[in-house]
C-alpha cells in the first residue's frame, strides 16, 4: 500500500511495510492498548465486578457537580416542605455507609413535582427526589429502596462506564459495517438490543444489588425492598417487554432481591446488634 506525504521539496511516495515485515509494530500496539485497558479497570464496591471506565473519579465528580446545577436550574425545589427532613436523613445515613470516595461531596434536594416518580444521584453525590415518588415508598424505609439504589448508580460509576463501553462499541460499529458493506443502522439495531439494553438491565441489577446492601448497613430493614419494587409494578401499569428496555422486569427485580435477602438480612442484624 503506497502513502504520500508532502514536505518543502515535494510529494513523495512511500510503501508501507506489510503486517508480517514489522511484527514490532504489532507487539507495541498490543503493549500500549494493554496498558490503556489496566489502567481503564476499577472494581466496584460490594459486588467486586471489575470494571472498563475510561473517565476518572475526579472527572465523574466535575461531570456530576455541573449537571446537578445545570439540571437543578429547571426544576422546583422545595427544601421547606416537611419531607425534605426525611428526605436528609435517609440521605445522610446512607452515606456514611456507601463506599465513595472520600471527596464525594454529597447534596439532596426534594423537588416539588407530585406528576413524577422518580429521584436520581449524579457522580459525586449529588442527589435529588421528586415529591411524586414518596406516595410509592410510603415511608422513610422505602424511600431508603430508592436512594440507596440510585446512590448506588453514583458509586459503581455507571454513567462514565456505560459513556466508556458504548465508546468502544461504536468504534467496533463502524469496522463491522466497513468490513461487511452492510448499513451502519442495521448494527446500531443489533448493538441496541444485543449489547446496549442488556447492558442498562445488568447495571440496574447491580445497583440494586448495591443498595440492598447499603440501606441494610444503614439500619433500614431490607425486606422493605420487596414490597416497594411490588407497589412501583402496580403503578406502572404495564412496562415493555425487558429484552426491548434499559431495565429489568418487575419480576425479574424482585426475583434477584429474593436471592440477595440473607445477605441483606446478615448486613442488617449487624447493624442492629451494633446500635445501642
Amino acid at each position: 500500500m503506497k502513502k504520500t506525504f508532502t514536505t518543502a521539496s515535494g510529494v513523495y511516495q512511500t510503501r508501507a511495510l506489510p503486517p508480517e515485515r514489522c511484527p514490532w509494530a504489532r507487539r507495541l500496539a498490543a503493549a500500549v492498548s494493554a496498558l490503556a485497558l489496566a489502567a481503564a479497570c476499577s472494581t466496584v464496591p460490594i459486588t467486586g465486578r471489575s470494571q472498563f471506565n475510561m473517565l476518572s473519579p475526579q472527572q465523574d465528580m466535575e461531570l456530576g457537580a455541573q449537571a446537578y446545577t445545570e439540571t437543578l436550574s429547571k426544576l422546583k425545589i422545595n427544601d421547606k416542605r416537611p419531607e425534605f427532613a426525611m428526605v436528609q436523613r435517609v440521605a445522610q445515613r446512607l452515606a456514611q455507609v456507601a463506599q465513595a470516595p472520600a471527596d464525594f461531596q454529597w447534596e439532596v434536594h426534594l423537588i416539588d413535582d407530585d406528576k413524577t416518580v422518580n429521584a436520581w444521584c449524579m457522580p459525586g453525590g449529588k442527589m435529588a427526589v421528586y415529591t411524586g415518588i414518596l406516595p410509592v415508598t410510603k415511608d422513610e424505609t422505602g424511600l431508603a429502596v430508592v436512594m440507596g439504589h440510585e446512590i448506588a448508580h453514583a458509586i459503581a460509576r455507571h454513567g462514565t462506564e456505560r459513556v466508556s463501553t458504548e465508546g468502544l462499541g461504536e468504534v467496533a460499529l463502524g469496522v463491522l459495517a466497513n468490513r461487511t458493506g452492510t448499513d451502519p443502522a442495521l448494527w446500531s439495531q443489533i448493538k441496541a438490543i444485543g449489547f446496549s439494553l442488556p447492558w442498562g438491565r445488568k447495571q440496574e441489577l447491580e445497583a440494586d444489588h448495591i443498595g440492598l446492601i447499603l440501606m441494610a448497613q444503614a439500619g433500614y430493614d431490607p425486606r422493605e425492598a420487596i414490597g416497594f419494587w411490588q407497589r412501583m409494578a402496580a403503578a406502572s401499569g404495564g412496562s415493555p417487554p425487558e429484552f426491548l428496555s434499559t431495565h429489568p422486569s418487575d419480576e425479574t427485580r424482585i426475583e434477584r432481591l429474593e436471592k440477595l435477602m440473607p445477605k441483606a438480612l446478615k448486613a442488617y442484624q449487624k447493624r442492629q446488634s451494633s446500635t445501642p
